[in-house]
């Protein structure tokens, strides 16, 4: 079994080389151990009761699989982005202008610096490696975010977004860097990318002019690339938009991809899960997927079990299953030191889980 979980230390190595595998351009999953150990420690406050006090949070999740305990993936979640370092975006617009004496209307379209998204939640860090990139497991990695914003819909924003990473050519070079970026930090790419991610923003703030940027004055292949994903993160950016995510013009400072965006509750997962009992028998061979999360903040899991709905619209899973979540029947599950008598865990939220046929996500939003 695949499960998702909170990280935890002992996952650093895993990590690490998960950060190696990730390549250029993910600033949220850094190659340094330092920096993965505080997103570990703030990982461990959000999935906490004293968490609850945070407005800035983050909620980083990997893909586990159960039988040798090794992180096989990644997914995240970060609320209140924006409000301990500005979160910069790109707008596109448009400026109309008219000339009477020429009898003319032009059209232009400008790219301003923008902190539209402040406070609002992100989810990002899906990564998969490439020996487990197989039919559903990215969509799974994607889909369990919404599951964990809807068990806890009072740590979270009320509109939730995504970037995505920018077109590159087949060397890795961003032509909107190359022709508008790297013009005014004189560093390139990816040194754009590891200061952000280990030192913030505030260089984007020193540097970055605070004008509109008249897209016609750049070069056509900087142009071209506006908006457009990098060809590793189309398949992502489908399922987004599966979910109800739109693209409203917003793109990332450096590479151009496009930022989609929706409200939390229009999120077609969070809006259709069901919430019930566990309740644990024998299920059929053929019995359909379904995505289940226990819903225990300080035990979180989240996996994909057969399952089966009886008479009463409950669903049935197998006792296997139900105590690899820690989830109670009648008892405490027999796998987990964590559960307890006198704790809930009988509680949980399930969808149905129908593997999209087309190419999966395996790295981005």
């Amino acid at each position: 079994m695949l499960l998702i979980r909170p990280c935890k230390t002992s996952d650093l190595d895993d990590l690490m080389a998960i950060s190696h595998a990730v390549g250029d351009g993910m600033t949220s999953m850094p190659a340094c151990e330092n920096a993965w150990r505080e997103k570990i420690a703030a990982s461990e406050r959000a999935f906490s009761d004293p968490g609850k006090a945070d407005d800035v949070s983050t909620w980083f999740m990997v893909l586990e699989d159960h039988e040798s305990g090794r992180v096989v993936g990644t997914t995240a979640i970060y609320t209140g982005i924006g409000l301990d370092k500005p979160f910069y975006s790109y707008k596109i617009s448009t400026l109309v202008s008219r000339s009477h004496d020429l009898g003319t209307t032009r059209h232009v379209k400008v790219l301003s610096m923008v902190n539209d998204y402040t406070g609002a939640t992100e989810i990002g860090s899906l990564f998969l490696l490439p020996e487990y990139r197989k039919p559903g497991l990215g969509q799974f990695l994607s889909r369990a975010r919404y599951m964990t914003l809807a068990d806890f819909p009072e740590r979270f924003g009320d509109t939730v977004m995504a970037e995505l990473r920018g077109w590159q050519n087949e060397q890795g070079r961003s032509p909107l860097w190359d022709h508008l970026g790297s013009t005014f930090f004189g560093i390139d790419f990816q040194h754009a990318v590891n200061t952000t991610a280990l030192k913030g923003t505030q260089f984007i703030s020193d540097l970055m002019p605070k004008y509109p940027i008249y897209i016609d004055l750049l070069p056509q292949a900087a142009r071209d690339v506006i908006g457009k994903p990098h060809d590793s993160s189309a398949p992502a950016l489908n399922m987004l938009k599966k979910e109800g995510f739109q693209f409203t013009g917003y793109v990332d400072l450096f590479d151009g991809g496009p930022s989609v965006q929706v409200a939390t509750q229009e999120i077609h997962t969070v809006r259709d899960s069901h919430c019930g009992r566990c309740i644990a028998g024998d299920i059929p061979a053929n019995a359909p997927l379904y995505m289940v999360s226990n819903g225990q903040l300080e035990n979180y899991k989240v996996a994909l079990v057969a399952g089966q709905l009886n008479t009463q619209g409950e669903l049935v899973i197998s006792h296997k299953d139900a105590d690899i979540l820690c989830l109670n029947t009648t008892s405490p599950c027999n796998t987990c030191n964590t559960c307890n008598n006198s704790s809930d865990n009988s509680t949980m939220r399930y969808i149905e889980f129908r593997p999209a046929q087309a190419r999966q996500a395996s790295v981005a939003a």
